[in-house]
């Protein structure tokens, strides 16, 4: 399979925009991610991929704890600083206002949902690893539109967007 025609077909998956951010022994990482999904909800599971050559993939994996920030249409800004590789951590977490939960990872007021997690394995699949997170912790914050990523761009979905006919 050509990458670059596989690249272009997965254009077309829309994802929801996430930060994910750790904190701990390792020290305070965070990256933007849209390869996150839910594997299960007993116990709750989800799986986050982390490219290998990212700085922030070591922390994680050291620290054993991340946070799945599932950002809201009005966070594209927070999306980019964290998207931005010569940024330094403590430019990337100036762009929020950030608490923690169970886990001490660093988790986003204002975000659609935050996932504190715990990681329970680790695979590598080709150029990422796919962190297994069991959520030990969530919030979710009502009335916020969404930010996707789709067709190499942000957009924003939301309670006031038409449902496709059935």
């Amino acid at each position: 399979m050509d990458k670059s025609i596989f690249r272009e077909a997965m254009a077309g998956l829309g994802a929801a925009v996430n930060v994910i951010t750790t904190n701990g022994p390792g020290g305070l990482a965070g990256c933007t991610a849209s390869a996150v999904c839910a594997v299960t909800d007993d116990p709750p599971t989800l799986l986050v991929c982390i490219n290998r050559a990212s700085r922030n993939n070591a922390v994680m994996r050291e620290n054993g704890r991340l946070c799945v920030n599932v950002l809201s249409a009005d966070q594209r800004d927070i999306a980019m600083q964290f998207a931005t590789k010569d940024l330094s951590i403590e430019t990337r977490f100036a762009s929020g206002d950030w608490d923690q939960m169970e886990t001490g990872a660093p988790s986003l007021r204002g975000a659609v949902s935050a996932l504190d997690c715990e990681v329970a394995s680790v695979t590598e699949v080709g150029t990422h690893t796919v962190f297994f997170c069991e959520v030990k912790a969530a919030r979710t914050t009502d009335a916020l539109d969404g930010l996707i990523y789709f067709a190499r761009g942000f957009h924003r979905v939301g309670l006031a967007a038409q449902p496709v006919a059935a």
